[in-house]
C-alpha cells in the first residue's frame, strides 16, 4: 500500500477529519485505544475502507514535522498491539507503519473500517466530532446515523429488495425510453439483463426508480434570496415515476433557467452571449448526482436554485475504493454500477472520466463539498454587469433604489422580462411585477405594445 500518497492526499484536506487524525509525539496507550474506536467509527460513517492515526504530521499546518513516537513497547509488559486488541469489540484489523516521508520519520496507524457493529475499546464507543474524539453516547444523532450506515453497508440498488408494497410495478415508460433512444430492449429477457430482481426474486431498488409509479419525489427548490432562510418562491416536482424521464425533465428546467446574457463589453460588431451558468458543468452535476447517489434509502437527489448560485446534492459519499484525488482526475467508479451501465447503453453519459474534469474547468474544485453523507456541487451564477444607461436626464431618486434599478435596466433593454429581471437583480418575480405596476400606474413607464411583442417606454 502506498502510505506516502496516502498521507499526501490527506495532507491536502484544509482540516482533519472524522477518519483521520494528525499528531507529533503523543502518545498514550488508553488514549490510542479510543482513537482507533473513534476513527474505524468514522471511517463506516464516512463510507471509508480506513482510518488513519499518523504521527509525524502537524494538525495545524499539515506540514511533514517528523515524530519520536516509538510503538514498539511493552504495556505493563504486554505488547501494544496485543493490549489494543484485547480490549477492542469487535476486533477488527489495525496496523502500525513506519516510513521516511521528505527526509523525516512518520508514523501510520492504519485502522479497518467498523463493520455490523461499532467498534469499541474498554467497553466505550467513541466517534470523531470535528478534530474531537468524543463518547458515542452523548452524540444521538451521530451514533443513528453510524448504525444505519452499518446496517446499509453491503446493501446496493440490485441486491435490496423494494419496499413490499411497491412488488406490483409496470415498465411501460422504460421501455418507451429505449425506443426513442433507438436502442433495442427484449421484453422477455429485459428483467435479467438491467438486473431489476435480487437473488431471492422480488424487485429491487433498481427496477423501482425505474417503474412507472414509485414513491420517490425528485424536488427542484426555488428560492427568493441567497440561502434557504429565504422564502421559497416555488418547488419544482420532477420524481414518483422513471427515473428517465425525470431527468429529461431537469435538464430541460435547467436550460429555461440557464439565461443568455449580452456582453456589451468591447463590443465591436457581434455581441457575446454569455450564459447564466455553464450548461455542461450543470449537466455533468446532474448525471453524476443520479448514477452516484444512495438509492437503498430511498432518497433522491436534491436541488437548491437560490438567486446567485445552483447546488445539486448527492446522498452518500464516494463510491468504496475511490479517492480524492481519483475522484478530481476523473478516474471512475461508479456507486451503482448497474445504473451507469444503463446510462451508458442510452448515451445519458459516458465511462470516459470526463464529468468531473468539466466542471473543474468551469468552476474548479472549490464547487465541490463533501460532506458527513452528501456531496454538493455548487454551480454560481455569472451576472453580467448591465452598462449604466445614458440619459440626458436623471431618473427621480424619490423613487427608491428597487425602481431605479428597474428603470435602468428598462433603459438598458426595453423588452427586457420579468424573469430576467428577477435574475438579475435577485429578487422574485412578484416583486418585479410589483414594482413595475407601480412605475406603470405612476406614469413613469409606459407600455407599448402588447405583452408579447410590445416593449417598455421611460417616460
Amino acid at each position: 500500500m502506498d502510505f506516502e500518497k496516502i498521507i499526501n492526499d490527506l495532507r491536502a484536506f484544509k482540516e482533519e477529519k472524522e477518519w483521520f487524525d494528525f499528531k507529533e509525539n503523543w502518545f498514550d496507550a488508553n488514549g490510542i485505544g479510543e482513537y482507533i474506536s473513534a476513527l474505524s467509527n468514522g471511517a463506516a460513517l464516512l463510507n471509508q475502507k480506513y482510518g488513519y492515526l499518523i504521527w509525524g504530521i502537524s494538525d495545524e499546518s499539515h506540514e511533514v514535522v517528523g515524530t519520536q513516537v516509538q510503538w514498539e513497547i511493552k504495556i505493563k509488559g504486554e505488547p501494544l498491539d496485543h493490549f489494543l486488541i484485547r480490549q477492542l469489540n469487535p476486533a477488527i484489523e489495525f496496523k502500525f507503519t513506519e516510513l521516511c516521508l521528505l527526509s523525516k520519520r512518520v508514523v501510520v496507524l492504519q485502522i479497518a473500517a467498523a463493520q455490523r457493529l461499532p467498534t469499541d475499546f474498554a467497553k466505550k464507543r467513541f466517534i470523531r466530532v470535528g478534530s474531537n474524539k468524543v463518547d458515542l453516547e452523548k452524540y444521538r444523532d451521530r451514533e443513528i446515523a453510524l448504525w444505519d450506515a452499518l446496517k446499509a453497508e453491503g446493501e446496493t440498488m440490485v441486491n435490496k429488495a423494494a419496499p413490499f408494497f411497491n412488488q406490483n410495478l409496470s415498465f411501460k415508460k422504460l421501455f418507451l425510453y429505449y425506443g426513442m433512444k433507438g436502442v433495442e430492449i427484449n421484453q422477455e429477457t429485459f428483467e435479467k439483463n438491467l438486473h431489476l430482481r435480487t437473488p431471492e426474486g422480488n424487485f429491487n431498488i433498481l427496477a423501482l426508480v425505474l417503474a412507472d409509479q414509485n414513491e420517490i419525489p425528485i424536488r427542484v427548490s426555488v428560492f427568493s434570496g441567497t440561502s434557504k432562510a429565504d422564502p421559497l418562491f416555488s418547488v419544482k416536482e420532477y420524481g414518483n415515476t422513471c427515473l428517465l424521464f425525470s431527468i429529461e425533465q431537469l435538464l430541460m428546467y435547467g436550460d429555461s433557467l440557464n439565461i443568455m446574457q449580452a456582453d456589451e463589453k468591447n463590443r465591436v460588431v457581434e455581441r457575446k452571449e454569455v450564459p447564466f451558468f455553464d450548461g455542461r458543468a450543470f449537466r455533468e452535476a446532474v448525471m453524476n448526482a443520479f448514477v452516484h447517489n444512495h438509492w437503498v434509502t430511498l432518497n433522491a437527489p436534491m436541488i437548491n436554485v437560490f438567486t446567485d448560485r445552483i447546488e445539486i446534492l448527492s446522498r452518500g459519499t464516494l463510491a468504496q475504493g475511490q479517492t480524492y484525488d481519483g475522484f478530481f482526475k476523473g478516474e471512475s467508479i461508479p456507486v451503482n454500477p448497474e445504473l451507469a451501465t444503463i446510462f451508458l447503453q442510452l448515451r445519458l453519459s459516458e465511462r470516459s472520466g470526463m464529468g468531473v474534469p468539466k466542471i473543474l474547468r468551469a468552476y474548479g474544485k472549490e464547487a465541490f463539498a463533501f460532506n458527513e453523507n452528501s456531496i454538493v456541487v455548487t454551480l454560481p451564477f455569472h451576472k453580467m454587469k448591465i452598462n449604466e444607461p445614458k440619459v440626458d436626464h436623471p431618473v427621480d431618486q424619490s423613487l427608491g433604489a428597487t425602481k431605479i434599478k428597474i428603470v435602468g435596466l428598462f433603459l438598458d433593454k426595453n423588452t427586457m422580462t420579468s424573469k430576467e429581471m428577477a435574475q438579475s437583480l435577485g429578487l422574485s418575480i412578484q416583486a418585479i411585477k410589483k414594482n413595475v405596476k407601480q412605475l406603470k400606474d405612476s406614469g413613469v413607464i409606459e407600455r407599448i405594445g402588447d405583452n408579447r411583442k410590445g416593449f417598455w417606454k421611460v417616460k
